[in-house]
């Protein structure tokens, strides 16, 4: 194994060579503390999370259940959301909705981060290499050029068009089409690593191409992949409701809120406004929850601005004291 670089030689970005102290559970909570609009974003979230998870027990009504009895209810007691024009009740799906839009957007964010960031890792490897390894790494970044040449929203239903309308194909359709994110993302950060000082310290040292890639490259290329992260799932939840209303994605009466939006939408004319708007209201809160929770990251994610933040920290720490 290859001595480790000296300081401000190279050394990996998440070495303490870099992390100045400003890491941990202490430095996160103190971030929250000095950035309440991020601990807006958790907390967003995890009501989102937990609403979905504990929906069975807080939702007052059964979420697929008609009632024509209950047609076009305004908001009220006891349904406080309203109903729709089938009589289902509109507070129960919006509940139950995330549990769809949530895993969609997780799952195919996830399958196009470990995706994107494999093949950018090895794009940007060998880009410079001669040989065949150069010319998979054209053929990867012309694909992925080929790939964001259209535009996103037609991609995927194009995707789900040919694969067949179901969750698995919403699923695949998020997923290809954020795909070349993380690749262009990786490689742009893998070409400025593997020259650094370190890994050329692994390279002579014997290490194989796909141990320094695993081991050096890409750990200290995930800062931005993992700021993008929670950015996309937020939007791949916009991606799945806008597939679900135009009838490309979750099929109703499955509780999803694109779907639910798209029921809806046809009521608004006649005065009836809520079916749509508290659904379209829930997916607004979380997609802003999560774009909060991406600028957290980003600034986790960044040596640069964790250090300048943690000398804010520190200057209100100090001024607090000579104030007391």
């Amino acid at each position: 194994m290859a001595e480790a670089p000296a300081k401000g030689d190279g050394a990996p970005p998440g070495s303490s060579a870099t992390a100045g102290g400003s890491g941990g559970i202490a430095f996160f909570l103190a971030l929250l503390r000095a950035r309440p609009a991020y601990a807006l974003g958790y907390v967003i979230v995890a009501t989102v999370v937990v609403l979905a998870v504990l929906a069975p027990w807080v939702a007052p009504y059964n979420p697929v259940q008609a009632s024509p009895v209950d047609f076009l209810k305004p908001p009220g007691w006891p349904h406080v959301m309203g109903t729709d024009a089938t009589g289902m009740d509109i507070f129960s799906r919006v509940i139950y909705a995330p549990r769809i839009d949530l895993a969609i957007a997780l799952a195919g964010t996830l399958i196009s981060a470990v995706v994107g960031s494999a093949l950018g890792a090895a794009a940007g490897y060998y880009e410079a290499q001669r040989g065949i390894g150069t010319f998979a790494a054209g053929f990867v970044m012309r694909a992925a050029d080929v790939l964001q040449a259209f535009p996103v929203f037609v991609f995927a239903i194009a995707v789900v068009a040919v694969l067949g309308q179901s969750l698995q194909s919403v699923v695949i359709a998020v997923a290809f089409v954020n795909t070349p994110i993380y690749l262009r993302l990786m490689r742009g950060q893998v070409l400025s690593i593997r020259r650094m000082r370190y890994v050329e310290a692994a390279y002579i040292a014997g290490v194989s191409d796909f141990g320094i890639i695993r081991r050096h490259v890409i750990p200290n290329a995930m800062a931005p992949v993992l700021a993008q992260l929670s950015v996309n799932i937020g939007w791949a939840i916009l991606l799945t409701a806008a597939l679900s209303f135009i009838g490309a994605g979750v099929e109703a009466p499955t509780p999803e809120w694109g779907s639910m939006i798209a029921m809806g939408f046809q009521s608004i004319i006649t005065g009836h406004w809520w079916p749509s708007i508290f659904p379209g209201l829930a997916l607004a809160v979380t997609v802003f929850g999560f774009a909060l929770i991406g600028s957290s990251v980003e600034v986790l994610a960044d040596p640069a601005r964790r250090r300048a933040l943690a000398g804010e920290l520190e200057a209100r720490r100090r001024a607090r004291l000579a104030t007391a």
